[in-house]
């Protein structure tokens, strides 16, 4: 299965070990599933570090560094697609658009507009469904 990590699960992940964004991290790069996550999911993590968390940065680079072992890094469109449209925030419209774009079969996040946007043309779905599942 293709899966798509939403920014707010790795920063979950890497923040918080033993979470539940943490363990459906590891079975999303785990065999057999394909993770992907879009250089516009990494930037923002690291936006967001270098903003709130400035002394974990070494941290995240650590973290990073793993990542790009592990999973499938994928450009984002820039031109916007129909199904985005759905989305409150138009700072989530990219993460829904790369996630399209790169075939995932599934958007993994903890974000509530993402979760509740009524997109149908991808399965959005929390840490805790996913693990679930």
């Amino acid at each position: 299965m293709r899966i798509f990590i939403d920014t707010n699960v790795l920063l979950s992940a890497a923040l918080f070990p033993g979470g539940a964004a943490a363990c459906a991290y590891e079975a999303a790069v785990s065999s057999p599933n394909r993770p992907i996550v879009s250089d516009y999911v990494v930037e923002e993590l690291r936006t967001v570090f270098k903003r709130k968390f400035p002394e974990k940065l070494p941290a995240l680079d650590g973290f990073l560094a793993s990542l790009s072992y592990a999973v499938e890094i994928v450009a984002t469109p820039s031109d916007s697609c129909a199904d985005e449209m759905g989305v409150r925030d138009s700072a989530d419209r990219p993460i829904v658009r790369a996630a399209l774009a790169s075939n995932a079969d599934v958007l993994l996040t903890g974000d509530r507009d993402l979760l509740d946007s009524g997109i149908d043309s991808l399965r959005i779905i929390s840490p805790r469904e996913f693990l679930e599942s």
